[in-house]
């Protein structure tokens, strides 16, 4: 199921029951010629739309489809988003981390990753030593390390930016 808002505000829900594409439930008829590698030419009660996908961000959710010549912004929401959102639950925040932080006080013993280097979540990425402990820091997503902010051997504050993502 995928929701969508229109330029005037309304929310449409779009949905695919038993093969069959319906808009806010009730059946929808057309006929859809691809143009292009992004490009389709859909047919709809004898008007013909030039139709282009713009974007995909299968992070957010959301995509942004070009009809004619007019761009509209669409969220992505399967069965469990509706569920999640329902229930108060915003999974979009989760996937949005952009730093990794200093949890608290302590000194740098080892950086195991490098920029440019793709990790993924649970990757060991420093190694920081607090109250004469070895806390190994990892990563909570998927992503690229844009920057590392921090140095071996130096101190770190708690909350101070250690590496960009």
């Amino acid at each position: 199921m995928y929701q969508t808002e229109t330029a005037g505000g309304d929310q449409v829900e779009i949905s695919f029951e038993n093969q069959e594409l319906r808009v806010n439930g009730s059946p929808f008829k057309w006929t859809v010629s691809k143009e292009g590698r992004k490009k389709y030419l859909v047919l709809k009660d004898h008007k013909t739309f030039k139709c282009e996908i713009v974007n995909i961000d299968s992070i957010t959710k959301s995509a942004e489809i070009k009809v004619n010549k007019t761009i509209y912004k669409i969220e992505l929401k399967d069965k469990m988003d509706i569920l999640l959102e329902k229930m108060g639950i915003d999974m979009s925040a989760v996937a949005a981390v952009n730093d990794l932080k200093a949890p608290m006080p302590g000194l740098v013993l080892d950086i195991l990753v490098e920029e440019g280097q793709e990790i993924h979540k649970g990757d060991q990425l420093i190694v920081l030593e607090a109250m004469k402990m070895e806390n190994v820091l990892k990563a909570e997503g998927d992503g690229i390390i844009k920057s590392i902010e921090v140095n071996q051997g130096t101190s770190v504050e708690k909350n101070q930016i250690l590496i960009n993502f």
